[in-house]
């Protein structure tokens, strides 16, 4: 989608998980990872079936979990492994043992703070971007100790005025009041802002709905899920995107 010339707004409401950090994306070369890391242990069973079955469960799992779930990734996480393998032994595979389910998602945990990174150009586009005058505000759903964690090791805090973590807080995306408050806190108003980010629901359909200009980060450039009636304002692949050219 080609970028209209707008003009830049008071504000601007970013998440933070896989729009300026590569947190959770690619979920499937992860799993694949891990599992060939226990090939031994899943043997007979090749380590890309047990990734398949675990991210299958995953998926369906997150796609209905509650909210409250975002505050015990670990705990999921654990509850998902152990699901993939439930689905494995019904289709009469070997069944796996609870404990080696439990190591394998927590070393799946351990993995993706390993991996994690600040995607190139993130810092000095926000950096730019409040150097221009734009109020800013981090609004980023899970755990607060996991994720204010990722704010300090990233060097995230000074960049914005406004950090809103859903566990600190006890609200998070898409419930409105995540996007009302982060803007109050701001002093602006939805004409007036701009929410920039990855989760099609939590960053296009509410905010659209609240009046807010939304942007949907697409950094690997898959484009839109196929059948996706949901039309974000914008799409980009990087937050540098955002930045004006220097005359």
């Amino acid at each position: 989608m080609s970028a209209v010339m707008r003009p830049l707004p008071r504000a601007m409401l970013i998440d933070m998980d896989d729009t300026i950090l590569s947190a959770y994306g690619r979920p499937e070369i992860a799993w694949n990872t891990i599992a060939n890391e226990f090939a031994e242990e899943l043997a007979p069973l090749p380590p890309a079936q047990v990734a398949t079955a675990v991210l299958a469960f995953a998926r369906n799992f997150w796609a209905n979990a509650e909210a409250a779930w975002r505050m015990k990734l670990a705990e999921a996480r654990h509850l998902t492994v152990k699901g993939g393998f439930a689905a494995l032994a019904a289709a009469g595979h070997r069944a796996l043992p609870d404990d080696l389910a439990i190591r394998l998602a927590d070393r799946f945990t351990a993995y993706r703070e390993e991996e994690m990174f600040v995607f190139p150009g993130a810092h000095e586009a926000i950096d730019r971007l409040k150097a221009l005058g734009i109020k800013l505000a981090l609004v980023t759903n899970g755990a607060a100790d996991m994720q204010r964690a990722k704010v300090e090791r990233f060097e995230l805090a000074h960049r914005f005025h406004h950090i809103q973590i859903e566990g600190e807080h006890g609200f998070g995306k898409p419930e409105e009041r995540a996007y009302l408050h982060a803007m109050e806190a701001l002093g602006v108003t939805a004409k007036d802002t701009w929410m920039i980010g990855d989760n099609l629901e939590w960053e296009v359909v509410t905010p659209q709905r609240l009046g807010i200009y939304a942007i949907w980060m697409d950094v690997h450039g898959d484009g839109l899920p196929e059948g996706s009636t949901v039309k974000p304002d914008r799409i980009i692949r990087s937050l540098t995107e955002l930045v004006p050219d220097q005359p």
